[in-house]
């Protein structure tokens, strides 16, 4: 029986979630966290052997969460799920060490299969991901915001979710100082002005959860 761990902080999602994967006789929900700081405890306190974790929690951002969780268990498998289209911060989070990810609204069809997947030590990559991927390596045109590093990223779209820099400063655990030269690099490497054109350019291209 593989013991499965959902992070999710919608009741609604969590329930729907369980409700996919309890089809299977072979897979097991076995625990639930409402955000990053909640999975990341539970995560040290127990073994598990899949993670299903939604990136865009409350807290702590979600890429953080799946870096510390790496951190904590470099071979847990986890499987991001995102509302967004994969080809936006999929192969971000595959970088990171993710082990799938998967649209939201794929999840009634897909679900179970990358569970069983990336159990089995292989990776979940949908189609349209991996024609995306395919592409972009057939391109050498890369977009302004994969040239930022993945705390620059964090950052950017934390500024874009309306956090001032004292808030982030706070909640990455570093200083004022450091956020502002974060947001520095991020304005130089988009060629963007301001906090508004960043929440402009990060909406736009659909980096938020």
């Amino acid at each position: 029986m593989v013991k499965i761990l959902i992070a999710d902080d919608h009741p609604v999602v969590r329930e729907g979630l369980k409700q996919i994967i309890s089809k299977a006789s072979d897979l097991n929900v076995a625990g639930e966290a409402l955000d990053g700081m909640q999975a990341l405890d539970m995560i040290a306190k127990e073994e598990w052997d899949v993670i299903v974790l939604d990136i865009g929690m409350p807290g702590r951002d979600g890429l953080e969460v799946l870096k510390e969780i790496k951190r904590q268990k470099p071979k847990l498998p986890v499987l991001i799920l995102s509302i967004y289209p994969e080809e936006q911060i999929a192969v971000r989070t595959f970088k990171i060490g993710a082990s799938g990810y998967m649209n939201k609204e794929a999840a009634p069809k897909e679900l179970v299969n990358a569970i069983r997947k990336i159990y089995n030590g292989g990776k979940y990559v949908s189609v349209s991901l991996a024609e995306h991927i395919v592409a972009d390596l057939e391109s050498e045109d890369k977009k302004p915001h994969e040239l930022l590093s993945d705390r620059e990223f964090q950052v950017m779209r934390m500024i874009a979710s309306g956090k001032d820099v004292d808030e982030i400063a706070e909640e990455l655990f570093i200083s004022v100082k450091t956020v502002r030269t974060y947001r520095d690099r991020i304005l130089e490497k988009l060629k963007l002005k301001n906090d508004v054109e960043i929440a402009r350019y990060t909406i736009n291209n659909k980096l938020m959860d």
